[in-house]
Formats: structure tokens, sequence, C-alpha cells
């Protein structure tokens, strides 16, 4: 019989595999899952609430539909996560806020988390974020820090970083995590996971985010392959969403099989010289477009014409952050994380005018990234020119950077653009801390983004980053058999 941490360490698409043959049941992996959740809790803090009872009773109606042969869907009886800036019905969605009242209704599913209901997931809990997802770490006046799950006196980034530990602890392979300017990629770049920005609207966002079109919906996984699977539950339309796209032309799990011979790649490994990168990170990431070469793809190192958008973002970024709290009243804006509240009164004292300004900008540079389109099929660059530092900061100590975009340049533009852009685990640092590779292709490619990273899986140059021996103690306890 399969253990537990053995269950734990299974990809979404291997969990599938072994429920359809008999040898594990979801209860089993849902178990091993929750297990393994309140065993990581109180050193990573990566979970809102567990939803342990609910998890439990989902799993047992997989189980009977895995018996009868007829499972719900793609994902029936795998344990997800879901960011706690997402609706999941019958549980309060705080957004790492004092200011939101949990006894709310809570009747209503996000669309990609509707999707994945119908679908047959198993839902272990809501996991942590920043207050209303405002920066590339993750810590709130409502939870607390989370920590890396490779040295917990470091961040795992965000703000989807309780997504990110949650799946490289083997605390449910899928995670649902929104990303806005980054917060899929930093913290899955930060904790050696994989996670896709899809194309704006390939997954539906319901309520509409106050960051506007810049913030996306998407999949966190322990490789390439699970992100396909879990993109081709939850990228279908929603009607609530009037900005979402139809239907993909055809199954993402399928388009992972055609390779990367012949595709053209642009290698920037430092955007012509505007980012400082370490060279731990250089290294790695050298490498394995290395072995994009080697696996057949064309490899040239140029740089894209992105001139620095951080003024157009903020001001986009900033006024959505005010729009967030516009009506709070004084007591409820002296609950807030203070940084959260100076950005929100920058916002503020922002025009239409400015506002406007921002939109030109970042409509010049998706022309630009267009036109750059038309020559390669794929941009690589590091996710991240650091590794993980310190926790319960915002900016790396000494870095002289003001804002959490200051460290994350490689991240946010491809929001400001909608392109699909992914992070890969392509090694470590000197510390033994993951490091990112970024795989950014055209608009509504987000095919090759999968496919390029799968073939990096495939070829064993990407993977899992197994935590330090400081948390493997998680494992070292004594665990019952399963029922």
């Amino acid at each position: 019989m399969t253990q537990p941490t053995e269950l734990t360490e299974l990809t979404a698409v291997q969990l599938v595999d072994g429920y359809r043959k008999g040898e594990f049941s979801p209860v089993e992996a849902t178990r091993a899952a929750l297990e393994r959740a309140e065993r990581i809790q109180p050193e990573v803090n990566a979970f809102v609430r567990l939803t342990a009872e609910d998890a439990l009773a989902r799993a047992a109606e997989s189980a009977q539909r895995w018996r009868r042969g007829e499972p719900a869907g793609a994902v029936d009886g795998v344990p997800v996560t879901v960011k706690d800036l997402l609706l999941l019905r019958g549980t309060p969605t705080l957004r790492g806020s004092r200011t939101i009242d949990p006894e709310g209704r809570w009747d209503e599913d996000a669309p990609s988390v509707a999707r994945l209901r119908e679908a047959g997931a198993v839902f272990l809990g809501k996991t942590t974020t920043p207050e209303h997802g405002w920066k590339g770490v993750t810590d709130s006046p409502l939870t607390g820090v989370t920590r890396n799950p490779h040295d917990l006196s470091r961040t795992a980034g965000g703000s989807s970083g309780g997504a990110a530990a949650a799946v490289a602890l083997g605390a449910g392979p899928l995670a649902l995590g929104t990303d806005g300017g980054g917060s899929v990629r930093i913290p899955a770049a930060f904790c050696g996971i994989f996670a896709l920005k899809p194309t704006y609207g390939r997954v539906p966002l319901y309520p509409a985010s106050a960051f506007g079109t810049l913030a996306h919906v998407g999949p966190m996984t322990r490789d390439a392959a699970d992100a396909a699977l879990l993109l081709d539950v939850i990228g279908a339309p929603d009607s609530r969403d009037w900005s979402a796209l139809p239907p993909a032309p055809g199954s993402f799990v399928q388009a992972l099989s055609d390779g990367i011979h012949g595709l053209r790649v642009a290698y920037s490994p430092s955007l012509g010289g505007q980012v400082a990168v370490r060279p731990d990170v250089t290294t790695a990431v050298r490498h394995a477009v290395e072995q994009l070469a080697e696996l057949g793809a064309y490899v040239t190192e140029t740089d894209p014409d992105i001139t620095e958008p951080m003024d157009a973002f903020h001001t986009l970024w900033f006024s959505g952050a005010a729009r967030v709290i516009q009506h709070f009243g004084p007591h409820q804006r002296e609950l807030l994380d203070p940084g959260l509240r100076e950005i929100c009164d920058l916002g503020a004292r922002l025009t239409a005018l400015d506002y406007l300004a921002a939109v030109d900008v970042r409509m010049d540079l998706g022309r630009r990234m267009g036109h750059f389109h038309d020559t390669y099929d794929l941009l690589v660059t590091p996710t991240l020119p650091i590794t993980a530092f310190e926790a319960g900061a915002e900016v790396p100590k000494g870095s002289g950077h003001r804002r959490w975009t200051g460290w994350t340049p490689f991240t946010y533009p491809f929001n400001m653009t909608q392109q699909p852009a992914a992070t890969v685990p392509v090694g470590a640092d000197g510390d033994g801390l993951p490091v990112g590779m970024q795989i950014v292709a055209a608009r509504h490619r987000d095919d090759l983004v999968l496919r390029t990273a799968h073939a990096l899986y495939e070829a064993g140059v990407a993977g899992v980053a197994t935590p330090s021996p400081q948390t493997t103690r998680y494992d070292e306890r004594s665990e019952p058999s399963p029922s």
C-alpha cells in the first residue's frame, strides 16, 4: 500500500493515474495532504484555514465515482488549495485583511473554483496572501508572515506565497494563485515550483480585481504537465467575466508532446544591462538555456525593447489599491498594512490623466512586444535577479529599493502586456535557495510556454527543488496508515 508521505510527493497526473488503476484512493491522498498541511502550518504558515471536513467528504464522493469508473473530470479527487483572494463557497475570503467580516454569506465560487468543483477536485483550504495581494512577499496584519520551505528565515515570496509553500511541501499538488505583477511567478521561483501566468482572460476572474486587467489567475504546480492539466479545467469562459476569452483551440495537455524543436528563443540575461542579476542566478539560467538549444531550439542572446515601465506600472497599481479602500473610514484605514496604506494615499492623488498616460505606456509596450514576437517565439529571462531574502520585509535589506517592484523587474512588465509567462525551477544558489527561469510567449500562446517548460522537465533540467533539512523533519514524525 502506498504510504501518505509518498502520496504527497505525487503530481496530479500521477494521482489521477493511481485512482484510475485502483492503487490508492482520493481519500488516502486527501488525508495525506491534510496531514502534511497541518504539520507545516506552525512554522511555514501557508494557510489561512484548512477545510478538512469538507475535503474528506468530497474525497469520499470522488472515491465512489472512481470505483464506478465515472470520474467527474480531469482532476477528480485531486487535492487543490485556493489563494485567499478567490471566492470559495462556504469559506470566508478575507484577503489578508482585518477589515473584512468573516461572517459574510460566502455563497459563491470564483470561476476557476467553480470549474474545479464541477471537475471533482478536493479543496484543502485557503492559502495566505498579503493584504489584498498588494506586494511581492506574503505577510499581512491578519495572518502574519509566510516563510520559505527551504529556509524558514526567508520569505516565500508573494503575493501567492502560501500557495507556493504548500505545493513545495506536498500540501496538495495543485494550487490556484493570482498574479498582478508577478504574484504566482515570484513565490514559485523562491520556493522552487512551477507557475504560469496565462494570457489575460484565459482564466476568468470574478469579482473583477481592483487592479483591473493587470490581474490574472494562474496554476501553481509541481511541474508543467500538472499546470497544463489544471489550465484545461479552469481555462473555460464564465459569463460573470466580460473580458474572458473563448475556449482554447485545443487541449494544453495534448500540446505538451509537440516538443520545442525549431522554436526561436530569445535569451535576455539582464534586459540589456538594465538589471543587476546575481551570478548564481545567471549561471543556473544560462545552463537551462543551453539545454534548450540541445533540445532543438534556436537560441539567440538578444533583448526585447523594454524601457523601464515602473512609473507607469505604479500609476496603475497604486490607483487600483486606492480604489480598494476608497470607502474605508478612519478606523478601517488604521487596520491596514502600513505599506498598503501608503501606496493607497499615493494612488488617491493620481489624476485620470495620469492613469491614461500610464495606459499609453502600457499599450506601447504591448505593441513593441508584439513586434518582438514576430521574430521570436519565446523570450527567456531569469524570473527574478535574486533568490529569497529575509522574511517579513518588502525589499531585501540594504538593496536601496523602496518598493517590491524594484527587485521584480522581469515579472511585472508582462502583466502590462497580458502575455503568458511561466517560471521553471532550474537550480539553486550557493545557499541552496531555488532559482527560477522565466519563459514568455506572445499573447494566446500559452501552449508554447507549457511545451517548453515540459521539455525541460522531461530532460531533467527542471524539477521541484527539495526543501532543506530543516523542513524534512515534517517527514520524520510517525504517520498513520491510510484507512
